[in-house]
């Protein structure tokens, strides 16, 4: 029995199963599951940012900062959505830890000219909300598996197989997702929205954003803006209007009251939901079936 015993923790050790996880923090509810699909077993993901809060008004508490502190690689999206990043970066940088940002692998969205005015959570020039794009999440999956491999070779079979896998569900979901809209007209492809996060959804499947809010949630329209986008609304003859999980802003009201509008239903804009919003692949269905229920 000793025998037997000794032969199956060497076969452990041979094999990696004893192997300590690649220990990851993520400020992004997308990025934590994009990482635990690709990741498997063999990586531990710490959820720095948990679905259904708003990672607009996110600051890293010192109690982040150690959790950070002590992991290996850490996930972000960039271009901007993080504005602490690089101060989060100065804080751990002694520890040896890797930034993994999701801006280096997708092709950004430039934002709208109205969007490119200073705030306290600036995003610059390019739209931070990269996942609405399938294929920019197919892109950072293959970042999150080389970063993996580049931490724990010993994993690459298993990070490059839990990849592909990952990949083919996507292509399914974006064939699944061009099937759904295709029963929109052109004239319907209209999403008013609680602010500018779906940019990239639009260019993917040929929609206009009409956003009440700019790229980030703390942006507060001018009423002029709002008359603006009532008038809008108004002359698109729109029939539904969208608020997100995360926020329901009070001039959605009075959209709807002015306009005639409907409130289309809850759209997950910045980030992962829970239940069976709470992946990626479900997140992305829940907003196609309330988009297309609400426009058809």
């Amino acid at each position: 029995m000793l025998q037997i015993f000794s032969i199956l923790i060497f076969i452990g050790f041979v094999t990696g199963a004893f192997a300590e996880p690649v220990k990851v923090a993520s400020l992004s509810t997308v990025l934590t599951d994009i990482a635990r699909n690709v990741g498997g077993d063999r990586v531990e993901v710490r959820e720095i940012i948990k679905p259904g809060s708003d990672p607009h008004l996110y600051e890293p508490t010192p109690g982040d900062i150690k959790k950070i502190s002590n992991v290996q690689i850490v996930l972000a999206s960039g271009l901007g959505f993080e504005p602490y990043l690089d101060k989060l970066r100065s804080s751990v940088q002694k520890s040896g830890v890797t930034f993994v940002v999701a801006e280096s692998a997708v092709k950004p969205l430039a934002c709208a000219e109205e969007d490119h005015h200073d705030h306290s959570h600036s995003h610059g020039a390019s739209d931070p909300h990269w996942w609405h794009s399938i294929a920019n999440v197919e892109s950072v999956t293959l970042q999150l598996r080389d970063a993996f491999i580049a931490v724990d070779p010993d994993g690459r079979a298993h990070f490059e197989a839990n990849a592909k896998a990952f990949e083919a569900k996507l292509k399914v979901l974006a064939k699944w997702t061009r099937l759904q809209l295709a029963v929109l007209p052109k004239r319907k492809r209209i999403l008013v929205t609680s602010h500018d996060a779906l940019g990239y959804f639009a260019r993917d499947y040929g929609f206009q954003v009409l956003p009440v809010q700019g790229i980030s949630t703390s942006d507060q329209p001018s009423s002029q803006k709002v008359r603006n986008l009532i008038q809008e609304i108004k002359a698109f003859g729109v029939k539904a209007i969208f608020a997100e999980n995360i926020e329901n802003p009070k001039v959605l009201q009075q959209i709807t009251i002015e306009t005639g509008a409907n409130l289309g239903g809850t759209l997950y804009a910045d980030g992962l939901g829970v239940g069976e919003a709470g992946t990626y692949i479900g997140m992305m269905k829940s907003n196609v079936t309330t988009i297309v229920g609400a426009l058809q």
